[in-house]
């Protein structure tokens, strides 16, 4: 009698374990259950989103890669290199284009080196840097990533930089071929052709030669001697030490943006750009260039018509 109320007991208890068993996991009877659930289910949605997103990108990213080395005219057999070459620090979660910009740097600076020193044996070493710097420099460089295209293949996730290469790109029509510091190049531009260098030349295993085909069909045209112009400051100084001219500057930049030049304690230039000051300074440099030519030009017809 007792081993039979045992077991009933047993089976109550059972069936009621049962029941709270079912009840903890069944999403109809538990709220929780029902929540945990749900975000189980969501997140597999997203997830599922994730992958298909992820592949959409893999084949876009393929794709671009493909159009970037027709630009080029260089076939890569590691693909991620050309990647690299093309990603920027603030893009997530990918090795970034630094190292192989340090890589391309180095070995443009060569090449460039290289070719001057044969193509101008009579140029002494000050001149020869002063044009290896020219054809390198920030400008020269974001102008080729704008001609070629590079900067539509930049994977970043910063919207600033999106601004500034529009910005960038709009200053070229007024300057179609160099500036010489008149205008503000993003470093981005002139980083993503030194790694695409670095680039190749990692892919090419250390071919100096495959890695120059490439970069002087880039660097066309190249600055020549003869085209080789001065920087407004120092052309200022030039005039102004030529013509016994004092120079003053007036340094309201901190405030308004803006640099002041003043000769002989007249006001002749005016320079504005308030995101970088070497920028206002220039401009207003050549601006004061720029009238004590017209001044002089002026002069000299005035004294012819008299």
């Amino acid at each position: 009698m007792n081993s039979c109320v045992e077991f009933l007991e047993f089976n109550s208890m059972a069936s009621s374990s049962s029941s709270w068993w079912q009840s903890l996991f069944s999403p109809a009877k538990n709220p929780f259950t029902a929540h945990c659930f749900k975000r189980l289910q969501e997140y597999a949605i997203k997830a599922k989103v994730k992958v298909i997103r992820s592949s959409s990108q893999e084949d876009k990213s393929l794709s671009s890669l493909k159009e970037m080395e027709k630009i080029i005219g260089y076939r890569f057999k590691q693909k991620l290199l050309l990647q690299q070459a093309l990603t920027h620090p603030s893009y997530k979660n990918s090795e970034s284009y630094e190292r192989l910009e340090y890589v391309g740097d180095s070995i443009l600076n060569f090449l460039v080196s290289k070719q001057q020193f044969f193509m101008y044996p009579n140029l002494p070493p000050g001149s020869l840097t002063t044009l290896r710097a020219a054809n390198v420099d920030t400008e020269k460089l974001a102008r080729i990533a704008v001609k070629f295209n590079f900067h539509k293949y930049i994977r970043h996730e910063n919207p600033k930089l999106s601004k500034q290469i529009h910005v960038f790109m709009k200053a070229l029509e007024k300057y179609p071929f160099h500036s010489y510091g008149l205008i503000d190049a993003p470093k981005i531009l002139a980083d993503i052709v030194e790694s695409t260098i670095g680039a190749i030349y990692v892919d090419s295993n250390s071919s100096i030669d495959t890695t120059w085909e490439v970069a002087k069909i880039l660097l066309e045209p190249m600055i020549t001697p003869e085209m080789l112009q001065t920087n407004p400051v120092r052309k200022l100084n030039e005039l102004c030490h030529k013509k016994k001219m004092k120079i003053r500057l007036r340094d309201k930049w901190s405030k308004e943006g803006v640099y002041e030049v003043f000769i002989d304690n007249k006001l002749k230039g005016r320079g504005e750009y308030k995101a970088k000051k070497e920028i206002a300074l220039n401009r207003a440099a050549e601006d004061a260039c720029n009238n004590i030519m017209n001044d002089m030009d002026n002069s000299e017809s005035n004294i012819i018509q008299s």
